[in-house]
């Protein structure tokens, strides 16, 4: 038993150095083409913290185990929404802009409605509906491309300049020996910069999805010798374990003063939850609604599991979406609703 635990340690540095390197190199971006970190955390951030997911559920569909991807998928939402955002709210309340969230949570609840047409209607989820949420995923991520072409083309030359360090005037230059030297090691030394923040953001994401890696193995492995089945498991344990690397983005953001880039991050990595995650295990293995439990002689993921992630994303966006705030109160109802859940998966 002490070699799992080993590993568990292990994946448990490698997801905070790869936390801390993935959080640097995504906030340097994000300031050095003046992008709001909102829609740096809901994009290229969330990517990144969104490959465990990924990667074990796509594992599991190709291992015939659409209990742990199904699982994995809300698990990870109900534990990013409710636990990690949560405790960064309840811990440090701040603003976040509207219109930078508007478009990732409107995403999300629309592939909601797809993921519940499945769920409740058909009682599966095919092949089509796999390849919808795939192309859900694209859209999603050609409109914020998009956007934030036309946020950069909003910003003007000058402060691009600003931004970069080379907005000189010209007397002072024409008052320089070698001013073209000056200028030339200045964009070099940007370059230099931008370079450093994009292997920063690379390492960090290997870093974090092998030590997520690690970590859901071995847990899982603990897990199944104490009879746990596969759906608690995902719901849990898997869920939790590949949601680490948002919990560690999250709190090293925080640290760092970037909490508009964790929350991004939040609201971002729950849609790729839906749309890149699910889309991906059921596309390369249809499953059915999986049953571990009954709630009145209904499947509890239909009456629990379900309507707990939609609620929880609705406690989270529709108050910060109207008062473009976001309130401890909400930290503090999503933590009680996170630990009632958990307590409720191993008592059904």
């Amino acid at each position: 038993m002490w070699i799992p635990i080993l590993l568990l340690a292990v994946g448990f540095v490698l997801l905070i150095k790869g936390g801390d390197w993935f959080v640097d190199g995504a906030s340097g971006i994000a300031r050095r083409f003046h992008l709001p970190e909102i829609l740096i955390g809901a994009t290229v951030v969330s990517i990144g913290t969104t490959l465990p997911e990924v990667m074990v559920s796509a594992g599991a569909a190709m291992q015939g185990s659409g209990d742990i991807a199904y699982g994995n998928a809300i698990g990870s939402i109900i534990c990013n929404t409710a636990l990690i955002a949560a405790l960064t709210i309840a811990i440090k309340p701040g603003a976040a802009a509207r219109k930078s969230l508007v478009l990732p949570v409107a995403f999300f609840f629309g592939a909601s409605i797809i993921y519940c047409f499945s769920a409740y209607v058909l009682g599966a989820f095919s092949r089509a509906i796999g390849i919808v949420l795939l192309a859900t995923f694209a859209v999603y991520m050609i409109s914020t491309v998009m956007r934030m072409k036309q946020t950069a083309a909003s910003i003007g030359t000058v402060a691009l300049e600003e931004q970069s360090g080379i907005a000189v005037s010209e007397a002072a230059l024409e008052s320089l020996s070698g001013e073209d030297h000056v200028v030339e090691s200045t964009v070099q030394g940007t370059k230099d910069s931008l370079f450093k923040d994009i292997i920063l953001l690379v390492v960090g994401a290997i870093l974090i999805a092998i030590g997520a890696d690690l970590l859901v193995d071995n847990a899982i492995i603990i897990a199944e010798s104490l009879g746990v089945s596969e759906k608690v498991i995902g719901l849990t344990i898997v869920a939790l374990g590949t949601s680490l690397p948002e919990l560690v983005t999250a709190i090293t953001s925080l640290i760092k003063g970037h909490g508009s880039l964790s929350l991004g991050n939040i609201i971002g990595a729950n849609l790729f939850n839906l749309v890149l995650v699910s889309g991906t295990a059921v596309t390369i293995s249809p499953f059915a609604v999986p049953v571990a439990g009954l709630i009145g002689g209904i499947n509890a993921s239909l009456v629990l599991d379900i309507p707990v992630m939609l609620t929880v994303m609705l406690i989270l966006t529709v108050p910060t979406l109207i008062k473009q705030k976001l309130s401890r109160w909400q930290g503090i109802a999503l933590l009680g609703i996170y630990a009632a859940f958990c307590v409720l998966q191993f008592i059904i």
